[in-house]
C-alpha cells in the first residue's frame, strides 16, 4: 500500500510540472475566472469517493492475480490527466489537433510492430469496438458469408456476427485450446465462410491459434483473415515464446485486419483499443458526409476513418507517452516486462503441476496458468476450486474461476467423462512484471488453502 500512495504522489508531482508547462503554452489568453459549480464541496465527495473505491480488489498488487487487470504505467495515468484539462475529442482535429496527430503517431508505431508500414487504423474504446470494427469490413467485403471462429475465442465474435446479421459458426479446438486445423478446413469446404478469426491469446488460457496452418488454408480457400489479438498481440516482442506461438506471431503481419488493446499489456488506462487494416483502401467503407462538421482543417480526420465519433483524445496522450517512454521494440524495457510476466506463468504452471493436489491446464503459451484440483470426478473438483477460490481470497490471494473442457486436463483421469463436460478450475493471469518475484509467495498462500 505504501509503494500505491508514493506512486500516486509522484504522479501528482510529475501533474504539477506539467500542467505549469502546458498553462504556459496559453499564456498570451486574456485571464478569466471558470465558474465551477459546488467547488467548495469537491473535496468532501472526492474523499467519500475515495472510500468507496476501497470495495475493490487490489488489482495493483502483485496478489491480484486473477483477471486480465494491469496497472496503467504512471506516464499514461499522467499524461490522461494533464490531456483531461483540455478534453479533446479525437473525433475530429477541431476537436483534438494535437491529440489526434499523437493518436496517428502512436498507432503507427503499433503497426510496425506487426511489421506494417502501409495500413490503416485507428484506437477504440475497446477491442470489443475494435473487432466489431473489423468484422464490420469483413462484411462489407464479402456480405452475407459466414464469419468462423474457434470455440475458445472471444465470445464477442458470435455477439459482434449476430449485430451486423452475419451467419456465425465455432470451429472445435485441440486439447490445447488451439483451433483445430481439420475442423477449420471441414468448415471452409461447406464455401461459405468469407472471414476466419484467429485469436493471439484466449482469454481463458491464452492460447495462440496455429497461424502459420490458418494462412496455408487461406491460399487454398481464399478467405478474409482477421487476428484477434487484443490479448495477446504485445507478445509479438517476446523473445521466450515457444516454438508454436512464436510461428504465429512471426506471421501475425499476414493478416487482413489485426486487434490489439493497449489497455491490457499496452499499460493504459481503460479504454483504449487498435483496430489496424493492411490495406489502406479499407477506408472506402468508412466514407460519410456531415453537413456540420469541422471546416478548419481539409485534412483527413480520423472520424472519417472510425465508426465511432466522439473519441477521447486523453487515451491517445496517453499512450502516446507510454511508447515515447517505452518504445514498442524487442529487447527494449517495455519486451522485458512481457518476458517476466511469461516467465511467471511458466514458473506457476512447473508448481501446480507438481503438487499432487492440483492437475495442470495446458503448459501456458503466454503469462495465463490454468489448473483444477485433482479429485475423483469432475463435480467434486469443480466444488473444490471453488473452496480454493474463496480461501485463496481470505489468505490475500486473488484468482480467478475459469469455465474449461474436462478434456483440456488430461492428467486428472476422470472417469469417463463426456467430451463436451465443463470443469470449473483456478485461472492465474501473471500480466505484472512483479509476479515473478511474488511467485513464491502466491504459491505458498495457494498451498495454505488445502
Amino acid at each position: 500500500m505504501d509503494s500505491m500512495i508514493q506512486s500516486a504522489t509522484n504522479d501528482t508531482e510529475l501533474l504539477a510540472e506539467a500542467l505549469d508547462r502546458l498553462k504556459r503554452e496559453f499564456a498570451s489568453l486574456p485571464g478569466y475566472t471558470p465558474e465551477v459549480p459546488g467547488e467548495g464541496r469537491m473535496a468532501a465527495v472526492l474523499a467519500e469517493a475515495a472510500l468507496r473505491l476501497g470495495d475493490n480488489f487490489p488489482y495493483f498488487h502483485p496478489l491480484y492475480a486473477g483477471q486480465m487487470l494491469k496497472p496503467p504505467h504512471p506516464v499514461a495515468r499522467t499524461a490522461y490527466a494533464l490531456a483531461m484539462n483540455l478534453n479533446p475529442n479525437n473525433h475530429a482535429l477541431d476537436g483534438g489537433r494535437a491529440s489526434s496527430h499523437m493518436e496517428v503517431e502512436a498507432v503507427r508505431e503499433i503497426a510496425a510492430m506487426f511489421g506494417w508500414s502501409e495500413f490503416l487504423g485507428h484506437l477504440t474504446s475497446g477491442g470489443t469496438f475494435a473487432n466489431l470494427e473489423a468484422l464490420w469490413v469483413a462484411g462489407q467485403m464479402a456480405p452475407g458469408k459466414k464469419i468462423v471462429a474457434s470455440e475458445q475465442a472471444h465470445y464477442t465474435h458470435s455477439r459482434i456476427s449476430a449485430v451486423l446479421r452475419l451467419p456465425f459458426a465455432s470451429v472445435a479446438t485441440g486439447d490445447c485450446g488451439r483451433m483445430d486445423l481439420a475442423a477449420l478446413e471441414s468448415a471452409l469446404a461447406a464455401g461459405d465462410v468469407g472471414t476466419v478469426v484467429a485469436t493471439l491469446g484466449t482469454t481463458a488460457l491464452g492460447a495462440v491459434d496455429p497461424l502459420d496452418g490458418i494462412l496455408q488454408l487461406r491460399a487454398k480457400y481464399g478467405f478474409r483473415l482477421h487476428v484477434d489479438a487484443a490479448y495477446g498481440g504485445y507478445f509479438r516482442l517476446a523473445s521466450n515464446l515457444q516454438a508454436d506461438a512464436q510461428r504465429a506471431f512471426d506471421r501475425i503481419g499476414e493478416a487482413d485486419s489485426i486487434v490489439v488493446d493497449p489497455h491490457k499489456h499496452g499499460l493504459q488506462p481503460y479504454g483504449c483499443g487498435c483496430i489496424l487494416f493492411r490495406d489502406p483502401s479499407m477506408g472506402r467503407w468508412y466514407k460519410h458526409d456531415s453537413p456540420y462538421t469541422y471546416f478548419t482543417s481539409n485534412q483527413l480526420h480520423l472520424g472519417e476513418i472510425s465508426l465511432e465519433c466522439s473519441r477521447a483524445g486523453a487515451s491517445a496522450v496517453a499512450l502516446w507517452a507510454t511508447q515515447r517512454l517505452l518504445p514498442l521494440v524487442r529487447g527494449g524495457e517495455f519486451a522485458q516486462g512481457l518476458e517476466r510476466s511469461r516467465e511467471a506463468a511458466l514458473c506457476l504452471h512447473s508448481i501446480v503441476a507438481s503438487d499432487p493436489h492440483f492437475v495442470a491446464g495446458p503448459p501456458p503459451e503466454l503469462d495465463i496458468v490454468t489448473w483444477a484440483v485433482r479429485a475423483p470426478a469432475v463435480a467434486e473438483s469443480s466444488n473444490s476450486a471453488q473452496q480454493v477460490f474463496d480461501r485463496a481470497a481470505e489468505r490475500g490471494l486473488h484468482l480467478a474461476l475459469a469455465h474449461l473442457p474436462a478434456r483440456f486436463f488430461a492428467g486428472a483421469h476422470w472417469p469417463n467423462p463426456q467430451h463436451d463436460s465443463s470443469v470449473t478450475c483456478l485461472r492465474s493471469v501473471l500480466m505484472k512484471p512483479e509476479h515473478l518475484t511474488w511467485i513464491d509467495e502466491i504459491a505458498q498462500r495457494l498451498r495454505d488453502t488445502l
